[in-house]
């Protein structure tokens, strides 16, 4: 997890296609991750509008347009590398799929002119310090309609040391399993420690990585207004986790 630029969650071209190349190896049980951030977009009859914020190569808009055939996702992302990829793995969902490079700190996009039923994110808002989290959540609840809902999968910051270190040899332990599953070698988690991704072996304060305590964003879910908060998944490091807007 290395360089940016001025757009907050691109990583630059490297780390970009590194995520391409290896996100499948890299992120903890990816599919259990989807499927679990699918089932928790409450269904509706009718079209609706879901915004993904840092849609990456596509994989989890794919996913939301497969489960609701009347949705349209609208895939946001700062790396043209992600976007274009993106729009490649989804070309078959036509217009279904729409795409945006923007930054994800800044206001100008969280005033859209369609309606939103759900606004979704994976691995994106831990590039947000904690204040600007609280206001992302407070843009995202005045922006979603009456019965929607916001859906985070990301990285948490751990309270304690031993949680930071637990969650770092989940993570290498997630890794290796998947590499092995994958490729019956241990060739991708030469890769994942190569890149030193692992980032609570590896936590670099001056890097664009900005976890904060799952509590912590729990709390600021309830100040923006969201209703039913709540934790849907946790493993190595990684949470799933939302709520409502009623």
């Amino acid at each position: 997890m290395q360089d940016h630029n001025a757009f907050a969650g691109d990583w630059g071209r490297d780390a970009s296609q590194t995520f391409i190349d290896y996100g499948r190896y890299f992120v903890p049980e990816r599919e259990q991750q989807i499927e679990t951030i699918c089932d928790v977009v409450p269904p509706r009859e009718g079209s609706f509008n879901i915004l993904e914020l840092c849609c990456g190569a596509g994989l989890l808009a794919g996913a939301l347009l497969e489960r609701f055939p009347s949705c349209t996702v609208y895939g946001y992302d700062g790396s043209p590398e992600m976007l274009a990829t993106a729009r490649t793995n989804l070309e078959r969902y036509g217009e279904r799929f729409q795409t945006l490079r923007f930054d994800l700190a800044d206001g100008a996009w969280r005033r859209p002119d369609f309606p939103i039923h759900a606004v979704v994110s994976s691995l994106a808002i831990h590039h947000l310090d904690g204040a600007q989290k609280l206001q992302l959540f407070r843009d995202i609840y005045a922006m979603l309609e009456g019965d929607g809902a916001l859906v985070i999968a990301d990285v948490i910051a751990p309270a304690h040391s031993l949680g930071a270190m637990a969650a770092a040899n989940a993570w290498d332990a997630a890794v290796r399993k998947r590499a092995l599953e994958f490729d019956g070698n241990l060739a991708a988690f030469a890769a994942f420690e190569r890149e030193k991704w692992n980032m609570y072996r590896y936590f670099d304060p001056d890097d664009i990585d900005k976890p904060s305590r799952l509590l912590d964003q729990l709390k600021w879910l309830e100040q923006a207004g969201f209703a039913d908060v709540d934790v849907y998944w946790i493993l190595a490091g990684h949470a799933i986790f939302g709520g409502s807007k009623t």
